[in-house]
């Protein structure tokens, strides 16, 4: 069930002309770093043992900002710019997230509070949804919203179309297809996980976490 967030809306998006799907490999160059984001762990109940604290795995953030940016167009960036993805596997009718243990570990959830600001997007869009962890994460049209680790800095798109199911988010909750790369990238490996390949393995392969080419993320 979607939440009410208070939101404040802070300007008018501006409509960006598509970008031309052979200016689109440049932003893509260059290795994915693999790092981790910082949970944010949640406290044990009083009395409650050690080993029942629960960690809600995602990355805060205080606003959402729509936003165009060289060749993508219009996205979606969070507080500290990064741009926002949304997963094919999810659904928005109800809103629920399928993305959780490796996955949200490579593409950690977008979580909120009720003071959260919105620029330049329809506050009536926006909504939360409960992840197993307790944590909220944000929706847009009813889609539940990530960061991908493969994006190093603010306004990096590395995980544009990432296996067939990931997508930049535009302020509509749209998929934002504006730019596509010509092959279907694959995702970075999970924190902690061994990026190296093997002798003859494929990278495809070697970036999935069963080792033979299929992601569950």
């Amino acid at each position: 069930m979607l939440r009410s967030v208070r939101a404040v809306l802070a300007a008018t998006l501006l409509l960006a002309p598509l970008g031309a799907m052979t200016a689109c490999a440049g932003l893509r160059d260059g290795p994915a770093p693999v790092t981790a984001p910082a949970p944010s762990p949640l406290g044990p109940a009083e009395n409650e043992p050690a080993a029942e604290v629960v960690a809600a795995v995602g990355i805060p953030t205080a606003e959402l900002r729509g936003k165009k940016i060289p060749k993508m167009g219009e996205v979606v960036v969070d507080a500290d710019g990064f741009v926002l993805y949304r997963f094919d596997k999810d659904t928005a009718e109800p809103p629920a997230s399928n993305c959780s243990g490796d996955c949200a570990a490579v593409w950690p959830p977008v979580l909120v509070d009720e003071n959260l600001k919105l620029t330049g997007l329809d506050a009536k869009l926006v909504g939360t949804i409960e992840r197993e962890d307790g944590a909220t994460q944000v929706t847009l049209n009813g889609w539940p919203l990530y960061r991908y680790i493969g994006d190093k800095k603010a306004g990096q798109w590395k995980g544009q179309a990432v296996g067939g199911v990931w997508f930049v988010v535009a302020p509509t909750g749209k998929k934002n297809l504006s730019c596509l790369p010509t092959a279907t990238p694959v995702p970075v490996p999970p924190p902690g996980a061994d990026a190296s390949p093997d002798a003859g393995a494929s990278p495809a392969a070697a970036a999935s976490p069963s080792g033979d080419g299929e992601y569950t993320y």
